[in-house]
């Protein structure tokens, strides 16, 4: 891909309001060939107009998207053929079988016979459906689906591939087999653009970028957002008597937040305290009344402490 231009995706100033309503407000993207790049963002945040914005079902107010290098507010059809797209809810059809769906996705994007035949075969083996072929669409399970969205999508070998919460609702093993896949598409150069609302699956991606009120606040790498950390300290807590431990945290004047974070307690404090003091105090406290703290310490922040903090930033309450 010598001659490829240095963006798979390329967007400038992307603007989309609806009356008054101003639903993504100017902002810039770029996910280079071979690139995972995570948008991240509440629901309301803009991720989804914009998503729709650069696979050219939703046109813009304005600005410029390209998409392999093309325009594709210009030639949109043109740079509909370089990209797949799939969408959270599962938009193929229902009544078909797994084989009849793939064959009308690869009629939809021009592949004659012979190439859809090896694109069909390829997609059936690589995304596990081979047991699956003669089975309707709607008989299959949610990771089924899912694969069947994905194989679809990838028949006509897109440059870009646009994923909208790919693994929502997917069990533990699922995600990790699809982020095998992404992986695998982004060495073979594909630029890959995906939404997710798991904090772990954001630290999978090369860089991050963070939408907010159809801004972008923030635009990093994973390492880089956790390297900022947070401006209010933390500490962890690990008892026997969790519930009870968070009803009284939440009337502590000093907590700012409470999170149950893998059977233990995470808790956030106000700015300028120090944590190894404050988790001293918090066991005591909590002693006086019968509760039993089995430890309390300070922690660093993790990406999704990065990404409240961020929003608090903005005014957004966490």
């Amino acid at each position: 891909m010598a001659d490829a231009p240095s963006n798979a995706i390329d967007a400038r100033r992307l603007t989309r309001r609806f009356g008054d309503f101003v639903a993504v407000n100017e902002i810039d993207l770029a996910v280079r060939h071979g690139e995972v790049f995570g948008l991240l963002g509440a629901n309301g945040a803009g991720k989804t107009t914009a998503i729709r914005m650069l696979c050219g079902t939703l046109p813009p107010t304005s600005g410029d998207i390209r998409i392999a290098g093309i325009d594709m507010i210009r030639h949109a059809r043109r740079a509909r053929g370089r990209m797949g797209y799939v969408t959270q809810r599962f938009a193929l059809y229902g009544d078909l079988t797994v084989r009849e769906n793939l064959a009308l996705q690869a009629g939809l994007y021009g592949l004659d016979a012979i190439r859809s035949r090896v694109r069909i075969d390829w997609a059936l083996d690589r995304l596990d459906l081979v047991h699956d072929v003669d089975a309707h669409a709607s008989s299959l399970p949610l990771g089924q689906q899912r694969k069947l969205a994905v194989a679809a999508a990838l028949l006509h070998e897109p440059d870009v591939l646009f994923l909208d919460e790919p693994t929502s609702g997917l069990d533990p093993l699922a995600r990790g087999e699809f982020w095998e896949l992404v992986y695998e598409l982004a060495e073979s150069a594909v630029g890959v653009l995906v939404t997710t609302h798991y904090m772990d699956e954001a630290l999978f991606c090369d860089r991050l970028a963070l939408m907010h009120g159809g801004r972008i606040l923030v635009e990093s790498t994973p390492q880089a957002l956790l390297d900022r950390g947070v401006a209010t300290p933390m500490i962890e807590i690990r008892s026997a008597q969790l519930g009870e431990c968070r009803r009284q945290l939440a009337h502590d004047g000093d907590v700012l937040e409470i999170v149950p974070h893998a059977g233990r307690l995470r808790v956030r404090l106000r700015a300028g305290l120090d944590a190894a003091a404050a988790a001293r105090r918090i066991v005591a406290q909590a002693a006086s009344t019968g509760l039993a703290i089995d430890e309390a310490a300070p922690v660093t922040a993790e990406l999704e402490d990065v990404v409240v903090a961020l929003l608090e930033g903005e005014g957004v309450a966490s």
